[in-house]
C-alpha cells in the first residue's frame, strides 16, 4: 500500500462512488474497485458498503480513515516541502573550498548571496585537505586543479593563472627581478609542496619552458599567509590571480618578471565547481553555482 492508495480511499469516501473517482483520475471505474478490494484484503477489513445511491464507509472504514487522514496530509506536506527544496533556493548549503579561496573569494560574497537567497543557510568547510563530497555531505565544492578526477559533475568556474609578485617596498631595496634567473638573488616565499618550494616554471612568448630553481627561508601555508608575507615585504611570491588581483590594482603588490607565464605545476589550471550528482540538483546548489559564475570572481 502506498500514498496513492491511501488518497484513493479518501477520494472514494469524499465522492461516494468508484465512477466519480475514476472520472477524476481519468481511469476505468473497474480499476478503482480492484484497488479498493486489494486494500481491503490487505487490511483484513471492509472499508465501504454499497447503498442504493453511493458508497458509504463502514464503521471500521470510518475509524481507519480518521486515523490515516492526518498521516496522508503530513506525507503530502513533506513531499511538497522536499520538492520545494529541490526546486527553490532554500535549506542549508554545505560548500567546500580551499582555506584561502573560501576566505578570500566566497566569504566576502556571502552578504550579496544572502540578500538574493535569504532562505538558504550556508555552511562553509574551508580546508586544504581533500574532503569526500559524499561522506561529508558536501553539496558543492570548489577545487583548484588542472582537471578533476572522480565520478562527479564538474563545471569550470574560471581559469586561474599565477604571477610572481612582491611589495613595492621590497622591490625598492632588493636586486632587480625582471627575468626568471633573477630569482637566484632573492629569498622567495615558499609553499610547503615540493613543486612549489624547489623550482618555478616559466614559459616565454615562443612557448619555450624554463625550469628556474628557487630558494627561501620562509615556508607558509595556506596561500593567504604567503600573500600576507609578500605584503609585509618579506620577498617575492608565486600566487594565483584570484587572490592578488585587488592588491595589484591597489598597488599593494607589483607583478615581477612580466611577459612570462609562470606556474609551479602546470600552466593550464582552473577553479572547478564540483557536485555529486547531475540528477535532481537542489535549488540551493543551482543558486550558488549561478551566483559564483555571475560574480565573475576572476
Amino acid at each position: 500500500m502506498n500514498l496513492n492508495d491511501l488518497t484513493l480511499i479518501q477520494d472514494v469516501a469524499r465522492l461516494g462512488s468508484f465512477a466519480a473517482v475514476a472520472r477524476q483520475r481519468d481511469v476505468d471505474p473497474s480499476s478503482i474497485g480492484r484497488v479498493v478490494a486489494g486494500i481491503e484484503t490487505e487490511l483484513g477489513l471492509r472499508l465501504f458498503s454499497r447503498t442504493t445511491r453511493r458508497m458509504e464507509l463502514t464503521e471500521a472504514g470510518a475509524l481507519y480513515l480518521t486515523r490515516i487522514t492526518p498521516l496522508t496530509e503530513e506525507l503530502e506536506r513533506a513531499r511538497e516541502d522536499a520538492l520545494a527544496i529541490q526546486t527553490e533556493p532554500r535549506g542549508t548549503l554545505r560548500i567546500s573550498a580551499s582555506a584561502t579561496f573560501g576566505q578570500r573569494v566566497i566569504v566576502p560574497r556571502l552578504a550579496d548571496f544572502r540578500t538574493l537567497f535569504p532562505e538558504v543557510a550556508v555552511e562553509g568547510i574551508f580546508s586544504d585537505t581533500i574532503i569526500d563530497l559524499v561522506a561529508d555531505r558536501i553539496d558543492l565544492a570548489v577545487r583548484l586543479a588542472p582537471e578533476i578526477a572522480g565520478d562527479y559533475v564538474v563545471s569550470k568556474l574560471m581559469d586561474t593563472r599565477y604571477r610572481v609578485v612582491a611589495a613595492p617596498g621590497y622591490l625598492e631595496t632588493a636586486p632587480p627581478l625582471l627575468r626568471p634567473r633573477d630569482l637566484a638573488n632573492h629569498r622567495a616565499l615558499l609553499f610547503p609542496f615540493r613543486e612549489y618550494r624547489s623550482r618555478w616554471l616559466f614559459r616565454d612568448a615562443t612557448g619555450a619552458v624554463f625550469d628556474q630553481p628557487v630558494t627561501g627561508d620562509i615556508v607558509l601555508s595556506p596561500a593567504g599567509a604567503i600573500r600576507d608575507a609578500a605584503l609585509a615585504r618579506l620577498g617575492p611570491a608565486l600566487l594565483p590571480d584570484w587572490l592578488i588581483q585587488g592588491d595589484l590594482e591597489a598597488g599593494r603588490l607589483r607583478t615581477c618578471i612580466a611577459g612570462w607565464d609562470v606556474t609551479a605545476t602546470t600552466f593550464d589550471t582552473a577553479a572547478w565547481l564540483v557536485f555529486p550528482s547531475r540528477s535532481f540538483v537542489p535549488g540551493k546548489v543551482r543558486a550558488m553555482i549561478d551566483f559564483l559564475k555571475d560574480a565573475r570572481v576572476a
